[in-house]
């Protein structure tokens, strides 16, 4: 069974990585950026290792990227002083420059990025083992989502430019920065969901310090220059290094008004408590998930396994957003691992240039032996490995393994692989999945397979107060990115999408006055002659 026992064939010898995707020479990374300079550091550096492994006569070597800077927590805070200082207390240029300028300068960064699309795509592949096609699809969706969000803080502006009249009272209410930010993104989406905090960050007007994911950090290094000659001094600085060290300082010193973080819910937790005024600090947090995907017993089954082994799949599995745990009923339950097992054999592992790949290394060391934990586990408990070659491994790479019957007791039942295991629960009862959600720890996401109008409304109502996002006969999924992106219990604080981050990033101020004569003339004298940037009719087009 060539498509998952031939793991001997999967790392290849460096002659026969095709020229164009060939790494550079190591990189070795000392800068990183502060008020407006890239700063040299001299001190210790992290080294950068792939995922992938080259075939040698040695054995497997995995390939060696770099090294970026292992900052310290003086580094940080003077990134961190940076950022104060540029957002002097709400009175710097950047957070009162008029909304048009601040647009000015993202659009020229989104022209600075679009030209390092190849290099940064090329680093995503070898970075986290991303496919090309996916690495494409994340560079260009992140171009895009920049647009977006350009285009509806214009019109969030218009909307703002009038003036409204209540009761007597005259005012405008314009959306204002909220401080310092500090923004940190994911190892598996590392430009994507970074920017999509990031971007919308910035362009309300707040100063920001950025930290790379663990994995993916040296596909920022590109994109220095952009930033640096984008942005005014001190607007965005951006920090490497343990997150022990440099993100427990920043967060200690009391001087972070907005903290972007997507990860794990205890990590975020354990952030959070070192702040010494919680109160106000701003959080948007993207969170862990344990997503169910519903099979009903009237369905089309040949939909639910396509979306079900997309949506557990994808990258891997390695997606917030993943289909973490099927619930299949039991009158559909052995064609529907017939067919899953079918279409999981038809999927290619490989290199992430491979024509075709849909299954590579994963970046997190011991990521192996953690899945191979879960799964012997579940084995030992009662479960099967339905597949072929399922949990075979090598290296970095793991084949993934569909289990079946999973039942509570087991770790995979209630804990997040963030990985290939497709952990699949017979029921026969729509209580038996109604409890599961009730009482997760999670809320972000899941997907109903059925067509019967009855139980589908029925479990729309039992979950509509328990995820952020119910997907009909369709896996879970972020976009498009004008919806809601949203989690409840452990899984999110505070909604994302390119109309909602303007507003997490930023509050209403409301300008008032009574409406009478003398106010109103000194009202429009302020606006004629352009008296300030906050009361002003201007209409960005």
């Amino acid at each position: 069974m060539t498509h998952n026992n031939n793991l001997d064939a999967l790392f290849p010898t460096a002659a026969q990585i095709p020229e164009r995707y060939r790494p550079e020479a190591p990189i070795e990374q000392r800068e990183y950026l502060v008020n407006g300079e890239l700063v040299r550091w001299d001190g210790p550096l992290a080294t950068v290792r792939s995922p992938i492994f080259l075939a040698s006569d040695q054995g497997d070597e995995q390939v060696v990227l770099g090294s970026t800077p292992l900052l310290d927590a003086d580094a940080a805070l003077a990134a961190l002083d940076a950022a104060v200082k540029a957002y002097d207390h709400g009175q710097g240029l950047w957070p009162t420059l008029r909304v048009a300028e601040r647009i000015q300068h993202v659009e020229k960064f989104l022209a600075c990025m679009r030209e390092q699309r190849e290099e940064v795509v090329k680093l995503l592949m070898w970075e986290i083992g991303k496919n090309l096609k996916d690495s494409e699809k994340e560079f260009d969706r992140t171009c895009d989502y920049i647009v977006d969000t350009i285009e509806a803080l214009k019109e969030l502006d218009r909307r703002s430019s009038r003036f409204e009249l209540e009761q007597g009272t005259l005012g405008q209410i314009r959306r204002v920065p909220l401080g310092v930010a500090l923004c940190m993104g994911p190892y598996n989406y590392p430009l994507n969901e970074t920017f999509t905090t990031l971007i919308p960050a910035l362009i309300m007007g707040n100063t920001v310090v950025f930290k790379p994911a663990k994995f993916g950090v040296l596909l920022i290094r590109p994109l220095l220059e952009a930033f640096r000659d984008s942005f005014p001094a001190g607007v965005i600085n951006i920090i490497y290094g343990r997150g022990r060290e440099t993100v427990s300082a920043l967060m200690a010193s009391g001087k972070i008004d907005v903290f972007a973080f997507i990860g794990t819910h205890s990590g975020a937790s354990d952030l959070k408590k070192l702040h010494p005024r919680p109160h106000r600090l701003r959080a948007a947090l993207g969170l862990d998930a344990k997503n169910p995907g519903i099979v009903l017993p009237k369905v089309d089954l040949d939909n639910a396994v396509s979306e079900a082994v997309t949506g557990a799949l994808s990258f891997n599995g390695q997606r917030c957003t993943a289909l973490k745990i099927l619930f299949v009923h039991e009158d559909v339950l052995d064609p529907f691992l017939d067919k899953f097992t079918a279409k999981l054999a038809a999927l290619k592992p490989g290199m992430p240039w491979d024509d075709g790949v849909a299954l590579t290394p994963l970046p997190e060391p011991g990521k192996v032996d953690f899945l191979n934990t879960l799964l012997e586990d579940a084995v030992a408990k009662g479960a099967k490995v339905v597949n072929p070659g399922g949990g075979s491994h090598r290296q970095s790479f793991f084949y993934p393994a569909l289990l079946s019957p999973v039942s509570p007791e087991m770790r995979l039942y209630h804990e997040e692989q963030f990985g290939p295991l497709i952990p699949v629960v017979p029921y026969r009862e729509l209580d038996e999945v109604i409890d599961y959600v009730l009482h997760s720890d999670y809320g972000q996401q899941l997907s109903l397979f059925g067509n019967d109008p009855g139980q589908v409304g029925r479990l729309v109502d039992a979950f509509a107060n328990q995820v952020g996002r119910i997907n009909i006969n369709a896996q879970c999924q972020r976009g498009p990115d004008t919806f809601p992106f949203n989690g409840r219990k452990n899984s999110a604080e505070g909604t994302l999408s390119v109309h909602d981050a303007l507003r997490v990033f930023s509050i209403r101020t409301l300008v008032a006055t009574r409406f009478q004569e003398d106010n109103k003339a000194l009202v429009s004298e302020i606006i004629r002659n352009r008296e300030s940037n906050f009361l002003t009719t201007d209409y960005i087009f």
